[in-house]
């Protein structure tokens, strides 16, 4: 039987309801997937639960299937990375209130031998129009998430409609951040990935970082309670206890504190 990222998320939320079921302290996470595949929650949930009791379960998809996710009001906190679609989920009533938590970056990884000639490269826009004149295999995520909506707003700077393409140089996978880097390694093909991913990513083959430290690869993170009023099975006092944490001192120090191979993965920068 097949195997459908679909039917993985309905699992998710078929486990996140039952837990919610057996710990009255369980609340439900709607994520981005990079947090997730970056082994950030592995690290700091767990310090979490030890100091309140609270239980969190993740379900990790693209940002824009996590929205839609918290809008049908599966989850009672939403933790993704596009700043504009969380203001508009406040806006819109179905999230209370949006806090940046933090940071880190996108980057360009590619082959070594790196036939589009963008390494080095720290203006994404120019790396991106060299990667479609030479016409190099791109592999985007395509799934709607907060990386592949990055990924868009570089190629409409660039004046480039890469869905023109679709199927010759530029490929779309409709999958999360781990699945297209290893089918980017596979392909020895060029994508753009949030740099914790990558650093937590072990199937590198002969890709590497070729574009960075550009001012358009910034990465913000924001939570949201979602909506009790709309959704009155949120569970509202866990869910505030769970945000109260991670913006504070002691969630900022866990989040700051996780590193692989010495690298920071994760900039707190939360709001007063």
């Amino acid at each position: 039987m097949r195997i459908t990222s679909k039917k993985i998320l309905i699992a998710g939320l078929l486990i996140g309801f039952f837990l919610k079921n057996v710990y009255a302290d369980t609340i439900l996470l709607q994520s981005t997937t990079s947090t997730a595949n970056s082994g950030l929650y592995e690290v700091i949930l767990p310090i979490f639960t030890a100091s309140t009791g609270i239980h969190v379960h993740v379900v990790a998809s693209g940002t824009g299937q996590a929205i839609t996710n918290a809008m049908n009001g599966d989850g009672d906190v939403l933790l993704v990375h596009a700043k504009s679609a969380e203001e508009k989920f406040v806006r819109d009533g179905y999230g209370v209130q949006r806090f940046d938590v933090m940071y880190n970056d996108f980057v360009i990884v590619g082959p070594n031998n790196d036939p589009a000639d963008i390494r080095g490269a720290q203006n994404a826009v120019k790396a991106l129009t060299h990667i479609s004149q030479n016409q190099s295999i791109f592999i985007s995520r395509g799934d709607n998430s907060g990386t592949h909506r990055k990924e868009i707003s570089l190629w409409q700077m660039s004046g480039i409609n890469p869905l023109k393409f679709s199927g010759a140089w530029y490929r779309e996978t409709g999958s999360g951040m781990g699945a297209t880097l290893n089918i980017a390694s596979g392909m020895n093909a060029y994508t753009l990935t949030d740099r914790a991913t990558w650093l937590n990513f072990k199937n590198r083959g002969h890709l590497e970082i070729l574009s960075e430290s550009d001012s358009e690869l910034f990465n913000q993170y924001g939570v949201v309670l979602v909506n009790p009023v709309l959704h009155p099975k949120v569970n509202v006092e866990s869910a505030r206890k769970f945000i109260n944490w991670i913006l504070s001192a002691d969630g900022q120090l866990a989040i700051a504190s996780y590193k692989i191979d010495g690298q920071q993965l994760f900039f707190p920068n939360p709001q007063p």
